[in-house]
């Protein structure tokens, strides 16, 4: 925790490591991860950081350096996840001055992900140079984007609003992940894809246990973590520590802990964690400690210890509200997330 701090600048912004890239979405994820180590002021300030940055359309550059926009494309994922960071928040400090604070950024990105809909509930991964959605969507991001807007609903709920694009969005975008694979782009050989329908909340109970089953062999080294990419020698902490995320969706914490545990040979003296390790030849590759890895080793570990008010937001459906899901509809990611790099 003390170690993502220390990556922070001054004026808020919470890169992958000091001096280093900052993307929204790996942001955010290293904001909560602030949070539940009760660095709320710091939380805060990357919140305001990114919401000061926000464009006019409700997007983010995808990446930023020294504070300029470094690489300009509009991702619908980077738009969508402010509102999951902000409803942690929320959860974990009842901070409603805050909430207000960012609601209109919030407000702002979901608007967007809502207008890059694709017909069959489907997302486009990015905005064109003429403002349409692009015609491809990821799953992995599509499945972060159901999280985001049940969080964008409940965040509506608590401020009295009412959304109802976003809860016919979400409706249409869960019976995608579930019943329309085709929709989205075969990038079936990463992880992400595998278990981001189960950790985002669109596949639930015996479906989610099923699918984690399926591809199980497939992507996890026992005793080292999950494989980043099915066909190659590679474990990343953040993927475990999602994949961690996702079996306590399922309601598998042993399995969860198990995970968690396998993937602390990442750890380096300082509490930082290094993206990953090449274990046909021992080799960390990247050679890069991340904010967001920690961050994700910080929120599995407050997920099965219960540490936080927050700490259900990933495994308790009752954190949430049950929008998306089959017959309701209640008020209340380019593959990048958690992995900028990929091994050739």
């Amino acid at each position: 925790m003390a170690w993502i701090a220390a990556q922070q600048d001054g004026n808020g912004a919470l890169p992958w490591s000091r001096g280093e890239q900052l993307d929204p979405w790996d942001s955010v994820e290293a904001a909560m991860a602030l949070d539940v180590g009760g660095e709320h002021d710091r939380a805060a300030a990357a919140y305001r950081w990114l919401a000061g940055r926000q464009r006019a359309d409700g997007s983010w550059a995808s990446e930023y350096r020294a504070g300029a926009e470094s690489a300009p494309a509009a991702e619908s994922n980077h738009a969508g996840y402010l509102a999951v960071g902000a409803w942690h928040s929320w959860l974990t400090t009842g901070d409603e001055a805050l909430v207000g604070e960012l609601w209109p950024a919030v407000r702002r990105g979901l608007d967007l992900v809502t207008r890059m809909q694709l017909p069959g509930g489907a997302i486009g991964w990015a905005l064109r140079p003429d403002g349409t959605a692009d015609g491809t969507a990821l799953l992995t991001g599509n499945a972060s984007l159901f999280q985001a807007l049940r969080c964008g609903i409940a965040l509506a709920g608590l401020r009295g609003e009412v959304q109802p694009d976003w809860e016919v969005a979400v409706t249409d975008l869960g019976t995608a992940l579930r019943t329309r694979p085709d929709d989205f782009a075969d990038r079936s050989r990463y992880s992400m894809d595998w278990y981001y329908p189960v950790l985002g909340g669109a596949v639930t109970g015996a479906a989610a246990r099923d699918r984690l089953a399926a591809g199980w062999d497939r992507f996890v080294v026992p005793g080292l973590g999950a494989r980043c990419v099915a066909d190659r020698p590679w474990v990343t902490g953040a993927e475990t520590c999602e994949l961690a995320l996702a079996l306590a969706v399922a309601d598998q914490p042993d399995a969860a802990l198990e995970q968690l545990t396998a993937m602390q040979h990442l750890r380096s003296d300082d509490g930082s964690y290094w993206t990953g390790l090449v274990f046909a030849d021992g080799k960390r590759w990247p050679v890069e400690r991340t904010t967001w890895t920690a961050a994700a080793v910080v929120l599995a570990t407050d997920a099965l210890t219960g540490a936080t008010p927050a700490s259900g937001l990933f495994p308790d459906p009752g954190a949430l509200p049950a929008a998306g899901m089959p017959g309701t509809v209640r008020s209340a990611g380019s593959v990048t997330e958690g992995a900028g790099t990929v091994l050739p």
